[in-house]
This record gives structure tokens, sequence and C-alpha cells, in this order.
């Protein structure tokens, strides 16, 4: 009497990788680096933990500071120019450093939301057993830090001229009411220029969460398949 035993082999699937200069790019067009555990949270991510909070916090002073002086501006007589000229300037300036403090904590936010899934998601592959790949930067997490930084110069540069126009014109003569009203408008197109960097700088951040997302989820049913699950379409 013969005996016929069969055996089931389950087929992994083949991710192909290519290296260069650049990294090792694998079949599907991420660019990861392999690695036997997690390479944990790069600069940025650490940066971005470590200042979410405080830059929260600026904000929070700043918006304050800004509504006391709009309180105390709307109650100036009239007729001080030279106090109405100050805070006019005072008023924007504050309330942008609190503008500044929030758009640089979202965006330190970002990265470090980034850096919990590069790290979190390396040591999930770890644990599986599995060679760990961790994402490389993404060019639209570069091109958001940059955006933060240029928008943070642009927008500290509107702040600083109405910090100047306050204490440097106190509305005594017709030449220095319109040197004031300039500073003021060359202060404003500044913020407003700023504002513009730094949301556009958090869009391409969310832009990288949504692609890390979709490298996360693609890895997780690699691993599953490694160790023998299955993943039905």
């Amino acid at each position: 009497m013969t005996t016929t035993t069969t055996t089931t082999t389950t087929t992994t699937p083949r991710i192909n990788t290519t290296k260069g200069s650049r990294g090792t790019t694998r079949n599907d067009g991420f660019q990861v680096v392999t690695s036997e555990k997690s390479l944990g949270y790069n600069l940025p991510q650490r940066v971005g933990r470590k200042l979410w909070l405080p830059m929260f916090a600026m904000a929070l002073m700043g918006w304050t500071a800004g509504l006391i002086l709009a309180i105390t501006e709307a109650g100036t007589d009239r007729a001080n120019v030279d106090d109405l000229q100050t805070l006019g300037h005072l008023v924007p300036a504050f309330m942008f450093v609190g503008f500044l403090g929030v758009f640089s904590a979202i965006t330190f936010a970002v990265a470090r939301i980034l850096g919990e899934f590069r790290k979190g998601g390396g040591e999930v592959q770890e644990a599986a057993g599995s060679p760990v790949q961790t994402l490389k930067m993404l060019t639209t997490a570069k091109i958001m830090l940059g955006l933060m930084m240029m928008g943070m110069m642009i927008m500290g540069a509107g702040i600083i001229t109405n910090f100047v126009a306050a204490g440097s014109f106190d509305g005594t003569t017709a030449a220095d009411i319109v040197s004031s009203a300039q500073y003021g408008a060359i202060g404003s197109a500044l913020r407003r220029l700023g504002t513009v960097t730094y949301l556009v700088g958090i869009t391409f951040g969310l832009a990288t969460i949504s692609e890390v997302i979709r490298f996360q989820a693609t890895r997780i049913r690699e691993v599953a398949a490694s160790n023998g699950h299955r993943h039905e379409a």
C-alpha cells in the first residue's frame, strides 16, 4: 500500500529592487533603505517631536498679546495719534507671531506623524522577522521643510517690519503718517506671502502622509504574505 503526501507551498510575492546611487528602488517605484532593525526617527522628525508643542504655546501667547493690544487700541482716544499708530502696528505683529507659531506647529506635527509611521512600520517588520524596508525621505517632504523655512523667514520679516514701524513713528507730521502707512503695507504684504508659503508647504506635508500610508499598506501585505497569509483582492 502506497501513501501519497501532498505538500502545499505558499508563494510569496517577489519584490524586485534596483540599487542605484540614490538608494534602493522597488519595482513599484518606492525608494527604500533595507536594514535588519527599525531605523527610528530621522532628524526632522526628532525636531518635530520636540518643537511642535513649544511652537503651539508661542502661538497662544502671540494671540493673547494681540487680543489684549486690540482691546487697548479699541479704547484709546481717537485724538491720540501716536498711540493709535503704534498699536496699529503692534496688533498685527503679535497676531502673526501667533500664526507663525501655529503654522510651524502644524508642520512639525506632520513631521512627527511621519516619524511614527517610519519608526512603527519598521518595528512591525522587525517583529515579523522580515527585512525592514524604510521609505527614504520623499521629495514632497523636502519641499514641505523648505517652504516652512521660507514661510518663517518671510512672515518673520513682515512681523519685524511692523515692530520697527511701531517704534519709529509718532504720527506728529504728515510725512511721518505716510511713512508709517508704507511700513504697514510692506509688513502686511510680507505676512500674507509668508502665510501662503506656509499653507502650500503644509499641503505638501499632507501629500507626503498619503504616500507614506500607501507604502505602509503595501509593505504590510508583503510581510503578511511572507508569513503565509494570503491577501484576497
